[in-house]
């Protein structure tokens, strides 16, 4: 009898004879799903390659009872793989294999991350009719997003809804959606549109199909133009008496926690394999804000199907504001469970991914969490807080020196999405805090530590490197590992009071790093910014960038605002005025309510900025006027950054000070006003890096 590896060499043989069936690294996985082994595999491949021979020719399949436990994992191939030529389901696959390549729980369902059954076998799954583009309507531009590769979704990730049906999507393409109802809409999204994306990572879950309405959409399936009210309209929801809401639950449909809101999820309880979730986003209910989104809630519908399929081409398609797509987007490229196949029984079950949060939400350590956190109101603690914030800080005019106010110009450094770059290899806990006494600092261990750091002596004309105000420390206090390790970086020794640190570790956001890495500087390419330009040509590049494309400016911006967002809710903080202190607010039930990872982002961000401002004072004498997170002002005798920062004799910039360019952590021009300006500004009690730029930087950047 052959061997197992020869039987298992002769399948590969056999199926590589069919090029529509799975690729070799797909039959792997199944055939390990199904739970066959080799050599039962290899013997029954043979009849069922036959079969599908004689199903694509349209004759009836010989009946064997040996070939029963394999025919719904074939009927399952035949759906996912056509054979070529075959034109692609357009619609949600009407039946489910029966040995999935996977278990059907990834995860675990919660109001937000919900699940739904497959679409019934009983409901023919009609396809989505592309209409032309009417005459009348201005038609996406050519540089669009490409619709996505995956068969199961012809049309992309989403679609832009009109009042006249017309559901404008990426790459031009427009659907003919005859919906009149919510509840006709998320069925036409389902079984007919042919929306959606696949997962970004094998163990994940693949995108919801998202649909925009427009103001005249949303009239015409019966939501009202605007929400109103005396909260923020971002935080309005329909009553849930209003009919539209009455219609979803009557059809047994489910929205999540959040309501019918300015972006509204709608779904069924899983029961099988497929999600059966739509997402909606209300353009006239101000779904896409202004300052992540600049100027897309006023375009076409083409061009608005074209900005946002680009965002979720780069990067995810959107769930929520940029906070939201940011901290979904950890998760996506992270997901939390992974197949494993129980010894006991043999069946595959969601188990531990490693290098996840996993699926539990953790406490912090009393340190790492607010004041209103339940650990710190029910455990009474009073010994001080983490303060790992960004820089906001003013040198004090006493210490400006004639030679520094008679030059010219300030002139404003923008570091490219600091808090990106500062997440690059970054290691940080996975498992929960345990507490120690007088421990030996190990800069490897990602933690919170009590130490003393007011011994450190920095030059006055510096921030201090310990405090987001730069004012020097007087005893001790908090700090997450980056910073007391950047303590010893300078010479010092430390020597911890206390600690919380964490066992287990790893590098959880380097897939984010990478890949909206990827999209940052793909983006900025798409603008005419590019890595091979000289310092002059990216500046003169920088200045016009927004200009050549307001749709690609728009993404960026999006982009941008993806990075901060999604750091920034790792420690959302609870809202409403209804909150009382002590109380769980919904955040809290989130694996990825993680205030040591933000803390340890915003830590590893402040040390690489005043590193490069004391190897800027080295390099040039040069000295800065005043930092405000990723923004540093500095007194020059030009209007460019070409006057002052440092080059070598090659003309080549000099490592370990400001650098331009367009990757995350160069840096870019914020802005130029006057010295006097400035000096004015710093005399009054203002930060000049705050309004350099010609406005609030804060708001501008959507912080």
């Amino acid at each position: 009898m052959a061997s197992e590896e020869e039987l298992f060499a002769s399948v590969d043989a056999l199926l590589n004879e069919e090029p529509h069936l799975p690729p070799p690294a797909e039959r792997a996985r199944l055939r390990e799903a199904a739970g066959i082994t080799q050599a039962r595999l290899a013997t029954a491949l043979k009849t069922t390659t036959q079969s599908v021979k004689n199903w694509e020719n349209g004759r009836s399949e010989p009946k064997s009872p040996r070939l029963d436990a394999y025919q719904r994992l074939l009927n399952g191939w035949a759906a996912k793989y056509p054979a070529p030529g075959a034109a692609p389901a357009v619609s949600v696959v009407a039946t489910a294999p029966a040995a999935p390549a996977e278990p059907a729980a990834s995860g675990v369902e919660t109001a937000d991350t919900p699940q739904a059954p497959a679409v019934p076998a009983a409901v023919p799954a009609r396809p989505a009719t592309p209409r032309p583009a009417a005459a009348s309507r201005r038609p996406a531009p050519k540089k669009a997003a490409q619709p996505a590769a995956d068969p199961r979704f012809p049309h992309g990730p989403l679609a832009v809804l009109d009042g006249d049906g017309a559901a404008y999507g990426v790459g031009g393409i427009v659907l003919d959606c005859p919906a009149t109802s919510v509840v006709e809409l998320v069925e036409w999204t389902l079984r007919e549109s042919g929306l959606g994306a696949p997962r970004l990572h094998r163990n994940g879950k693949d995108s919801d199909p998202l649909i925009v309405l427009t103001a005249e959409a949303a009239v015409k399936l019966g939501l009202p133009e605007r929400l109103e009210g005396h909260e923020q309209r971002r935080s309005l929801r329909l009553p849930e008496d209003h009919p539209v809401v009455k219609q979803v639950v009557k059809a047994k449909w489910r929205l999540t926690q959040r309501g019918f809101g300015p972006w509204a999820r709608i779904y069924r309880k899983v029961q099988g394999r497929e999600r059966q979730c739509v997402q909606l986003a209300i353009l006239s209910w101000d779904a896409l804000d202004e300052r992540s989104w600049p100027g897309v809630a006023e375009m076409e519908p083409a061009d608005i199907a074209r900005v946002l399929g680009v965002y979720a081409q780069r990067v995810i398609t959107p769930r929520g504001s940029t906070a939201v797509s940011g901290l979904e987007l950890m998760t996506a490229l992270r997901p939390p469970t992974r197949a494993v196949q129980d010894p006991q029984t043999g069946n595959w079950v969601p188990g531990h991914n490693p290098g996840s949060l996993g699926t539990e939400p953790m406490d912090p350590a009393p340190p790492e969490a607010t004041p209103e956190h339940p650990v710190v109101v029910a455990s009474g603690w009073s010994g001080g807080f983490l303060n790992e914030e960004a820089y906001q800080w003013v040198r004090d005019v006493s210490l400006l020196t004639d030679e520094e106010c008679t030059l010219p110009y300030a002139v404003g450094l923008d570091l490219n999405t600091a808090f990106l770059a500062a997440a690059a290899r970054l290691v940080v806990g996975l498992s929960a805090p345990d507490r120690f006494h007088a421990p030996v600092f190990n800069p490897k261990i990602p933690g919170s530590w009590l130490v003393d750091l007011s011994h450190v002596e920095v030059d006055p004309r510096l921030p201090s490197p310990f405090t987001p105000d730069g004012t020097r420390p007087t005893g001790p206090a908090w700090y997450q590992t980056h910073t007391v390790a950047y303590a010893q970086e300078l010479g010092y020794n430390v020597t911890p009071i206390e600690a919380y640190l964490r066992r287990e570790t790893g590098a959880y956001l380097d897939p984010w790093h990478d890949r909206l890495k990827a999209a940052y500087v793909d983006t900025l390419a798409d603008l005419g910014v590019t890595k091979d330009l000289t310092d002059a040509q990216f500046l003169a590049a920088m200045e016009r960038h927004k200009d050549a494309d307001p749709a690609m400016a728009a993404v960026l911006a999006a982009i941008k605002a993806t990075v901060k967002g999604g750091i920034g809710k790792l420690r959302e903080r609870p809202q409403g005025r209804k909150y009382q202190e002590g109380e769980r607010w919904p955040a809290l039930q989130r694996p990825t309510w993680r205030p040591d990872i933000r803390a340890a982002v915003i830590s590893k961000a402040r040390v690489n900025m005043h590193r490069k401002l004391r190897n800027m004072a080295t390099m040039t004498g040069l000295y800065p006027l005043a930092v405000l997170s990723d923004c540093v002002v500095y007194p020059s005798p030009g209007d460019s950054p070409l006057a002052f920062l440092p080059y070598a004799a090659s003309g080549k910039p000099q490592p370990g000070a400001f650098r331009l360019g367009p990757t995350p952590g160069l840096a870019k021009l914020e802005g130029v006003q006057t010295m006097l300006w400035a000096v004015d500004l710093m005399e009054q009690g203002y930060n000049p890096a705050r309004h350099i730029k010609g406005g609030d930087a804060v708001l501008d950047e959507g912080e």
